[in-house]
């Protein structure tokens, strides 16, 4: 039978189980302020996913430079099927309505039936990995993935090509520091829903006032010892090293990840660090059993709204941003009315809308949409960590795409690291 190109038939290495299973533990999939986090844990796929792929019962999906399309029925059908995170969009409060979705229907006459039945990237893959691989409609017309899955999807070809022609304020008010991922440039195959940063987040009353603002201060800093935070995710841990160490995590080298290894090793034998954790560490800061770590940016903003004493520091060299994307799958019946919905949400005043409900880092230019969030809650629409400043967005950094044997690897050794 047809196969994938051969780093898809890897069979799930253990260090790969390892990275999934620290993400389910306390990863961005553990339970949090908004029920189950974005998992982010790379290579984790083929747990019911790509390596169940590796059996001919299943055919593959020929390989292409795009997705396989199908006849269009937006014209006809007055309906998208959008598949999403859990409380990852806006809600009234008494949670019977989803105000933009709604004014969306009003505007259009084109309704959404909108799920919440995205979990973690790895669990949603291996729903819909069937239809995918055998090249069928998998029920859905927008689906939104982590960027490491994302970038494997438009890799095998199992995503459909956008048309730039309707996302005009898609391509328009798309922030700059979004614009060109490795995986997807010039955003043919996807649009991000939210971005997430990694941001060093700390307790002035656990740190007797000192500003925190570094990874070196975090690994060696004396009077933090035992008392420092680090991601059980890879990408986030080892990306922030890597930037702290004067290295580019678009761009590095093995010989980079190892030298960022021993930095972290030796901050873990010298007891430095006092776990490695997912979104966790939100009760252990709150309480200064941690007196800094590293820590993810909404959580940092609803952190500071509990406890006056967090506070958080974007490293003069830089943090780790990555994103959650919108994708239309191979043979999506409602391609056109799915890029409607999505340019909806770069509308200015709808894309401040979102931001303000979830507080997670707004993918609009900031000049764009800042005036709008402002009409709507002045401290949100200042807030860095929700509409990134200048300087922010020019800190920001792409954790680069890795092969399987990378991946693989890495993962082995960051295991190894962490006792995962």
């Amino acid at each position: 039978m047809e196969q994938y190109e051969p780093d898809s038939l890897t069979p799930l290495s253990r260090p790969q189980l390892a990275a999934m299973h620290r993400s389910f533990r306390n990863g961005r999939a553990a339970m949090s302020r908004r029920s189950l986090m974005r998992a982010s844990a790379g290579g984790a796929l083929a747990v019911g996913g790509l390596g169940a792929l590796t059996g001919c019962g299943i055919p593959a999906a020929s390989k292409s430079s795009g997705g396989i399309s199908s006849e269009d029925h937006s014209a006809k059908e007055k309906v998208i099927n959008f598949s999403n995170w859990t409380e990852y969009i806006d809600m009234s409060d008494d949670e019977k309505h989803r105000p933009s979705l709604e004014a969306f229907t009003k505007r259009t006459g084109i309704k959404v039936k909108y799920t919440e039945d995205i979990n973690d990237n790895v669990e949603f893959f291996g729903k819909i990995k069937p239809q995918l691989a055998a090249g069928q409609d998998t029920g859905r017309d927008i689906i939104v993935l982590t960027d490491w899955l994302a970038a494997r999807l438009i890799r095998y070809g199992w995503v459909q090509k956008l048309d730039p022609a309707n996302l005009p304020h898609a391509y328009t008010n798309l922030a700059t520091q979004f614009r060109n991922p490795d995986w997807d440039p010039g955003r043919a195959y996807s649009y991000p829903w939210q971005g997430i940063a990694t941001v060093i987040a700390y307790n002035t009353k656990a740190t007797g006032g000192k500003e925190i603002t570094s990874v070196s201060q975090l690994l060696d800093d004396p009077k933090l010892k035992g008392k420092v935070g680090l991601l059980s995710e890879m990408r986030d841990t080892i990306g922030m090293t890597l930037i702290d160490m004067g290295k580019d995590p678009r761009t590095f080298k093995a010989d980079d990840f190892d030298a960022a290894i021993a930095r972290v090793q030796k901050a873990v034998d010298n007891k430095q660090v006092r776990r490695f954790t997912g979104n966790d560490y939100i009760s252990d800061l709150s309480k200064g059993d941690l007196a800094a770590c590293l820590a993810w940016a909404g959580d940092v903003v609803q952190l500071q709204a509990d406890n006056p004493h967090v506070k958080f520091a974007i490293p003069d060299a830089g943090y780790i941003s990555s994103t959650d994307n919108m994708l239309v799958p191979n043979k999506a019946r409602h391609k056109t009315n799915a890029e409607k919905l999505m340019d909806y949400y770069y509308e200015p005043a709808v894309g401040a809308e979102l931001a303000a409900w979830i507080n997670y880092v707004s993918p609009l230019e900031t000049g764009i949409v800042k005036p709008e969030l402002a009409k709507i809650d002045k401290d949100v629409a200042n807030d860095p960590l929700i509409v990134p400043d200048k300087e922010m967005s020019a800190k920001a950094h792409n954790f680069r795409s890795l092969t399987a044997k990378e991946d693989t690897a890495f993962e082995q050794k960051f295991a190894q690291l962490t006792g995962g």
